[in-house]
């Protein structure tokens, strides 16, 4: 689907998703509330309080964003998630729970829990010093214990039925673990690492539901082989997408779609969509030109050459560049804010059924 068809059908879809609720324009959102669990890929801000070196609170993180200030946000600007939430009609962003201003009528809206270099295996969080999502689970119950007292029992019991909850991991789990390290890699190949990871997801939604969470959105493992940070370290010297892990990823996304089509069948009243990220990464790689972007192998901001420095912006690099909406990465993992609304776009469409 080209930019042009893309945004008519966002445009079509959200018209009557807001005609059907019967939303003014300058109604409440959609949905009451966006509650966010995973990774660098939804974290706004929690690592900055952390002891971590995935950490993306200074410049030039954020200099696309409001105010043109880094937030923790590992992007130039806005993240898929902030699209979603300008798109279903919130005027404000849920805060970073560990952030200060996760307090009173800011957490009626929802709360983050991410923490850039998480993932589903554990072990993921322990060698980044992130917060699992095993730890985003207790915080997530703290957060229910203050929304009652905020709200009340009644309303806070609405909020949290009615809330989409957005888990995004796995990314971090195969290239900062499993491809990083030969204790893994030797001894399970990457489908049987695909499955345990899957294992720990299902738990993890069960959990969630067992709490009162009944509407997710997942995102699918995207194209990790055409990574910059991959073609780096894992490729050939930069040439072309590492395709053994577009594959493991893709596997990935074969077996967590099933998990979720299971959980379905097991959970009443769940309501769950794998976000297909994949497929639209993978075509502005392809064809960057064609969605208007210039620059899709190489990351807008410069990077390390080690390992440990490869992944993120390097905070004195010399190499930036100007105009970041050109390229389709913005550092060696993460897409750009222009990608972001792209990926967006294609999110909105498909998740159709939890608004």
């Amino acid at each position: 689907m080209d930019l042009c068809s893309r945004k008519t059908v966002v445009f079509l879809v959200l018209a009557f998703a807001f005609a059907s609720k019967g939303y003014a324009q300058d109604a409440a959102p959609l949905v009451p509330a966006i509650i966010s669990f995973g990774d660098s890929s939804v974290d706004v801000g929690n690592n900055n309080h952390l002891l971590t070196y995935f950490k993306a609170n200074y410049p030039p993180y954020g200099r696309d964003f409001i105010n043109h200030q880094p937030t923790g946000r590992f992007c130039d600007g806005k993240l898929v998630t902030d699209f979603t939430a300008d798109t279903l009609g919130f005027k404000t962003y849920a805060p970073a729970y560990l952030s200060p201003q996760a307090t009173r009528k800011n957490l009626l809206i929802g709360a983050n829990f991410a923490s850039a270099g998480s993932g589903y295996d554990g072990n993921t969080s322990i060698i980044n010093h992130a917060i699992s999502l095993t730890h985003q689970l207790q915080y997530y119950r703290e957060y229910q214990s203050k929304l009652a007292k905020l709200a009340g029992r009644k309303q806070s019991a609405s909020i949290i039925k009615d809330a989409i909850y957005i888990v995004g991991a796995g990314s971090g789990d195969f290239l900062q673990n499993y491809y990083a390290k030969p204790s893994l890699n030797k001894v399970y190949t990457p489908e049987q690492y695909s499955s345990m990871l899957v294992k720990s997801f299902s738990s993890f939604i069960k959990n969630l539901y067992g709490l009162g969470a009944r509407k997710f959105g997942v995102t699918s493992l995207p194209p990790l082989g055409c990574f910059p940070a991959a073609r780096i370290l894992f490729g050939n010297h930069g040439r072309g997408c590492v395709s053994r892990i577009n594959i493991a990823a893709q596997q990935f996304n074969k077996k967590v779609n099933s998990s979720a089509s299971n959980l379905q069948k097991q959970l009443p009243g769940l309501k769950i969509v794998i976000f297909d990220i994949f497929k639209p990464l993978f075509e502005l790689v392809q064809s960057p030109s064609k969605f208007g972007f210039v620059e899709a192998t190489r990351s807008c901001c410069g990077t390390g050459t080690t390992k440990r420095t490869v992944f993120l912006c390097n905070q004195k690099s010399a190499r930036t560049c100007p105009n970041a909406s050109q390229y389709v990465f913005w550092d060696s993992v993460h897409p750009s804010e222009a990608a972001n609304k792209v990926i967006a776009d294609e999110m909105i469409v498909q998740g159709f059924a939890l608004i």
